[in-house]
């Protein structure tokens, strides 16, 4: 399949017009490579673990949620010239969609509401709120992540989720609007823990984020490759 078409069907899946500011020239097709596509891999971000499996596969497009090329780029040097070197050697498509996704239909809070079994959901501008029937720890397991508790929910009972960095206090009072008594989101900080008016549950921001495409990828037919980050958790 030529590379245009290709594009035409991601542009459906997640039209660029519902992307936020922020994602201004960093989303759609970032890397151009050959025309004619005849396999893809997914992944969650653009490393080079993933690159190398994309290339060994033979694959003609890389469809990512993050791009890697977030800042600037003013020089080409060090793990970005690899990557990239690889990726150019390779003649691999490199396509993003960020927050295009998030908000799209079967995008990545949809994928995160249907893996954790939200039912009676309302959607928020950015995110999900329903009820979750599921205890702290069998969201954990099916997040194959820990989970940080800020406060101390009792679940189950109807939560506010963001796939991602979404702990913001107006985002939180949303999902209070529309009856979350918890909030699941990543990338916690300290004030807005302390300013928050319900409990707040902090996940990776990979473990909420690779759901929405691995299912992507299930739907579509291609190759998802995992590449979580290695941590630990030390008590």
């Amino acid at each position: 399949m030529d590379i245009a078409d290709v594009i035409r069907d991601l542009e459906q899946i997640a039209p660029p017009d519902r992307a936020e500011e922020m994602d201004a020239g960093r989303i759609g097709l970032i890397v151009e490579g050959r025309h004619d596509v005849r396999k893809v891999a997914c992944a969650l971000d653009v490393t080079l673990p993933v690159v190398r499996a994309a290339v060994a596969m033979d694959a003609g497009l890389l469809v990512v949620h993050h791009t890697p090329l977030w800042t600037p780029v003013t020089a080409v040097l060090g793990p970005l010239a690899v990557l990239l070197q690889k990726i150019l050697s390779a003649d691999l498509n490199v396509y993003v969609m960020h927050t295009n996704f998030d908000h799209a239909d079967g995008g990545i809070n949809d994928a995160l509401a249907s893996l954790l079994e939200l039912s009676g959901t309302s959607r928020m501008s950015l995110g999900i709120c329903g009820d979750c029937p599921l205890p702290l720890p069998e969201i954990a397991r099916r997040l194959g992540s820990p989970l940080i508790t800020w406060g101390n929910p009792s679940l189950p009972c109807r939560i506010g989720v963001v796939g991602g960095s979404g702990f913001d206090l107006s985002l939180i009072g949303e999902a209070v609007s529309l009856g979350a008594e918890a909030f699941l989101s990543a990338d916690l900080k300290h004030a807005q823990a302390r300013a928050s008016p319900i409990p707040l549950l902090q996940g990776t921001h990979y473990a909420l984020e690779a759901p929405g495409m691995r299912m992507l990828a299930a739907r579509m037919g291609w190759e998802f490759i995992d590449d979580p980050p290695v941590t630990a958790v030390w008590t």
